[in-house]
């Protein structure tokens, strides 16, 4: 385990310092998929090998994780991984294919088919090259930002590993919440155990932020969430809290990123996470009312708003931040980058956040 003098000072800690709810001198701003196909560096990389390879090799996910850092003044650097690297962990096989994204070749289908994962406890072994990317990562940012670590939720990864693909209803993993609710039980367990596993490890090998994503929450009503996933997602809060500290190492900051789950923001705000990320489908002001004074929010523009020219841009990033504030606020898209974006589009995003958020604006 790497010592945290082994890593440089930090030139940039602005995003960790919003998380905590101290003082910046401008928003710190960052983008979900910020390493990804928009990026003509990043698809020369992707052509010479297959995802999950480029996931697996700690040298090039560091590279990719550092390239949109060497093209726009961003304030944090989220590793270059997977949510669906903890199913592999667990036994079950995923491809990435071309025009459908992750594909599960054999997905669970009974219950029964839960005696075939391996255990939560192996995650770790198996996740080694996500740690030794992190601690070479941290190492090669040299403090220009901090370094965000993630992982799905433990519903999102339910789903996923059911559905063994993308699905626009997400049927099959929900009759499994009705059908078979104690093996569903049994599941999540299995899934947030690996999770905090995980998350311990990435914060062992340099993490210094991290992220949980709760990408299918849009899919769940309240009551479903409050079944399925809230406990879940607290026990990961309150778990991976213990033991960064029994393990001696200080406090890092923990988001939340419930995509579509607007209905639960208040429950979320109940638990220990001190960045709760809403999506563009919720309102900054209303989402402040609801958590209260002491989280800081994370996001929220539309990220199709990056397909509009520059002027429109640089706009509606104004308009962001004073509906935001510039206190307990990490600027970010609703969503995640796609493919077909302009990179010179994020740089007017990120640039108009630093420009409209400085003191005196």
């Amino acid at each position: 385990m790497p010592q945290e003098n082994e890593f440089p000072a930090m030139k940039n800690d602005r995003l960790l310092k919003a998380a905590w709810g101290q003082e910046v001198d401008v928003v710190p701003v960052w983008a979900m998929r910020q390493a990804g196909r928009y990026l003509p560096e990043f698809r020369e990389e992707r052509a010479k090998c297959d995802f999950f390879t480029m996931c697996q090799t700690p040298v090039l996910s560091c590279k990719v994780t550092l390239q949109p850092l060497d093209r726009f003044p961003l304030d944090a650097a989220i590793i270059f991984s997977d949510i669906l690297v903890i199913p592999q962990a667990l036994g079950m096989v995923v491809e990435m294919r071309t025009g459908e994204g992750p594909v599960f070749p054999a997905p669970l289908r009974e219950p029964e088919d839960l005696a075939k994962l391996g255990s939560p406890a192996d995650v770790c072994s198996k996740l080694q090259y996500v740690f030794d990317a992190l601690t070479l990562t941290r190492k090669e940012l040299k403090g220009r930002a901090p370094l965000i670590g993630f992982s799905g939720a433990p519903w999102t990864i339910m789903a996923y590993m059911i559905e063994g693909k993308g699905s626009k209803t997400m049927s099959l993993a929900k009759g499994w919440l009705y059908k078979h609710p104690e093996a569903s039980h049994k599941l999540l367990k299995i899934i947030t155990d690996a999770t905090v596993n995980y998350l311990v490890g990435q914060v062992k090998a340099g993490a210094q932020c991290l992220q949980v994503f709760e990408s299918h929450a849009e899919h769940l009503g309240p009551e479903l969430f409050r079944k399925f996933a809230l406990p879940y997602l607290e026990q990961i809060c309150n778990e991976v809290k213990e033991r960064v500290a029994k393990a001696g190492l200080k406090d890092i900051p923990m988001i939340v990123f419930p995509k579509g789950g607007h209905f639960a923001l208040k429950e979320l705000a109940a638990l220990k996470y001190e960045v709760i990320g809403i999506d563009w489908t919720v309102d900054p002001a209303l989402a402040r009312e609801i958590v209260g004074p002491n989280k800081t929010l994370q996001g929220n523009l539309d990220p199709c708003a990056l397909y509009a020219d520059k002027k429109f841009i640089d706009n509606a990033v104004k308009e962001m931040i004073e509906k935001f504030g510039r206190n307990r606020y990490i600027a970010n898209l609703g969503h995640g980058m796609y493919p077909d974006m302009d990179p010179e589009h994020l740089a007017a995003f990120v640039n108009a956040v630093h420009k409209y958020s400085k003191k005196g604006n």
